[in-house]
């Protein structure tokens, strides 16, 4: 299993967005982190400005939306040129017709669970899922402190995904630094989401490295 690290642009500085992105080219993907105000307590970015983050990025953009209405708007995300689109189970109403909708259009869809959320509704619906996020802190603000009882639903998740034989990936979101990357690693995570782990380092590259690194040697067979 190979280990993918994206960046969240949320602890990117927003007046130097291309240059943030030009400084993470050693990573796999960028994560773009969408909040309206209403499905979490913050707002961040819009169509016009991820428009733009897919135009100047070199690499694949993965859009995270933590909005209300997803059905409505995701397809928009994905015609603005993500490369995956990620929606959270307490706000689509149909997520599988979503899913397909997204995979139509040529991009990979992805659903999103909160702490307080369970995984075991998904395992009947794995095959329509490129990727299932799990969160591993409150969704809506960066920086926040890792939920480590959160990779029990990694554990299961990474075991429901190997006994249906499929190749959906395990994204985990929140806190993840060098330190804590072995854990989810291990878990069965293979995506990882980091953002001041990488945005705050002096340099870019190696924090990515140090992280993807703690995260291989930990990988669980």
């Amino acid at each position: 299993m190979n280990i993918q690290i994206a960046p969240s642009i949320l602890s990117a500085d927003f007046a130097n967005l291309e240059r943030d992105l030009k400084a993470i080219g050693t990573a796999d993907m960028v994560h773009v982190d969408v909040m309206d105000h209403h499905f979490v307590p913050n707002l961040t970015l819009g169509e016009p400005v991820v428009e733009r983050i897919c135009q100047v990025s070199d690499l694949p953009v993965d859009v995270h939306l933590m909005i209300e209405d997803p059905d409505r708007w995701a397809p928009e995300f994905a015609r603005l040129g993500a490369a995956s689109v990620t929606f959270h189970m307490g706000a689509t109403h149909a997520p599988v017709r979503l899913a397909r909708q997204l995979r139509d259009m040529g991009v990979k869809a992805s659903f999103a669970v909160r702490p307080a959320e369970p995984v075991e509704p998904l395992f009947d619906i794995l095959d329509e899922f490129d990727m299932i996020l799990i969160m591993t802190v409150e969704p809506g603000f960066g920086g926040q402190r890792f939920l480590s009882n959160q990779m029990g639903k990694v554990r299961r998740l990474r075991d429901r995904i190997k006994e249906l034989g499929l190749d959906t990936h395990i994204q985990v979101d929140g806190g993840v630094s060098a330190k804590t990357a072995p854990i989810v690693a291990e878990a069965g995570a293979d995506v990882l989401v980091a953002g001041s782990a990488v945005y705050g380092a002096p340099d870019r590259a190696q924090a990515i490295e140090a992280i993807r690194g703690a995260a291989q040697a930990a990988v669980r067979s």
